[in-house]
């Protein structure tokens, strides 16, 4: 185990690099660039052997590492915002030929207004695409996850792309102090790929095939099947890789003082940080708040955040995201599961950070001030706006 002083891309490539991808399939597209670029490095300095392969478009991307899983290799690539829309149509052709392919995804604001900075709604928009999606909140959890991504998805009760998503500048371009494993440990954690699901010329067999409808719901039921079996191997993972690397990890969501808080903030990636600092201060002033973040968004922690909601008051779902025309996709499916186990807590939904607005300590004490002393009925706030435009 070494340390280094790494950014977020930085930090998820290192992370790769352990994983040893046998094909990287590379389209660089701002704030994700640094990612490929220090993958490249790693292959031309020989410090990772794999076939680095620069295209000519995300769309491309993709199809290669497509390509690549569909015989049996280690795949990697990594966009960000209008580079994930472009490659939506291969999404779920890699979701439904069960071809594990790992990708990063740097959080980033969609167009238009053309916009480089972060929030969390190109990421959303696919969450129906198939993939696993999970959200780093620090370049720590970035490097794990990266490692751990490829062991989720490869598993054999898996076999399912895996979306991990970083937010924009504020944790692809912030550097931090990362613990580095070795590749003896990472190797002891992270088996070889192998698979029967591949073109095989000593095994022939059909992939990516057309089916009737007697038979394309059979396989979109074991797709759905895939994603809901990660919720184990996820904790299978994580408790491997505590016993390599003694790094803890909590499985699709995090808690944060919320056992006995009575107003809760639910939210997901970088954000998480500032809000923990704030329930901090707000815990020595005797306020009973806490805060709730969701890790994984598919598979979707539905009974995790019932338990871990069940004795709150009031909750405020935060997100960098809106589905115009309703509300936050994020608080859509909160709801539900709240719905769904019957958890009566009035919730409130928060909207910030588009196009890389900055969310404030002040505006997170605000929703946790509201959430105790609501001065009104309405169900979606955007931060910052008082009135309809």
């Amino acid at each position: 185990m070494a340390r280094a002083f790494l950014s977020g891309n930085e930090a998820f490539a290192y992370g790769v690099r352990l994983a040893r991808p046998q094909v990287i399939s590379a389209y660089p597209i701002t704030p994700q660039t640094i990612v490929v670029e220090k993958l490249s490095e790693f292959v031309e300095d020989k410090s990772l052997d794999a076939q680095f392969i620069h295209v000519e478009s995300e769309h491309s991307a993709l199809s290669c590492a497509l390509g690549a899983s569909s015989v049996g290799a280690r795949a990697f690539t990594a966009t960000s915002s209008q580079g994930l829309l472009y490659m939506a149509e291969v999404l779920p052709y890699v979701a439904g030929g069960r071809f594990p392919v790992v990708m990063m995804n740097a959080n980033r604001s969609t167009a238009l207004p053309w916009n480089i900075y972060g929030d969390q709604r190109d990421s959303l928009s696919q969450l129906d695409s198939g993939w696993i999606q999970a959200y780093a909140e620090n370049a720590q959890e970035a490097l794990d996850l990266a490692l751990m991504s490829f062991y989720i998805a490869e598993h054999r009760e898996v076999q399912t792309p895996f979306m991990a998503n970083l937010d924009g500048f504020v944790l692809t371009h912030t550097y931090e102090v990362v613990d580095v494993p070795s590749a003896k440990e990472a190797d002891e954690f992270l088996p070889p790929y192998t698979t029967e699901n591949k073109m095989d010329i000593s095994s022939p067999k059909n992939l990516a095939f057309s089916a009737g409808p007697a038979q394309n719901y059979i396989f979109k039921y074991k797709e759905h099947k895939g994603i809901l079996n990660a919720r184990k191997i996820i904790l299978e993972a994580e408790e491997r890789f505590e016993k390599i690397f003694a790094r803890h990890y909590s499985g699709l969501i995090e808690e944060y003082k919320s056992q006995d808080a009575e107003f809760v903030i639910v939210t997901l990636g970088s954000i998480a940080g500032l809000v923990k600092e704030v329930v901090d201060l707000l815990r020595e002033q005797g306020e009973k708040v806490g805060l709730v973040r969701i890790r994984y968004m598919r598979p979707f922690p539905s009974a995790e955040l019932a338990l871990a909601l069940k004795n709150a008051k009031a909750i405020a779902v935060l997100e960098k995201d809106i589905s115009f025309g309703n509300e936050g996709t994020v608080f859509t499916n909160v709801n539900s599961a709240l719905h769904e186990n019957k958890v009566n807590a009035i919730s409130k939904n928060y909207i910030g950070g588009l196009g890389g607005k900055n969310i404030s300590e002040d505006e997170i004490k605000c929703i946790f001030n509201e959430l105790k002393n609501p001065t009104d009925n309405t169900l979606v706030k955007f931060l910052g706006i008082k009135e309809e435009a």
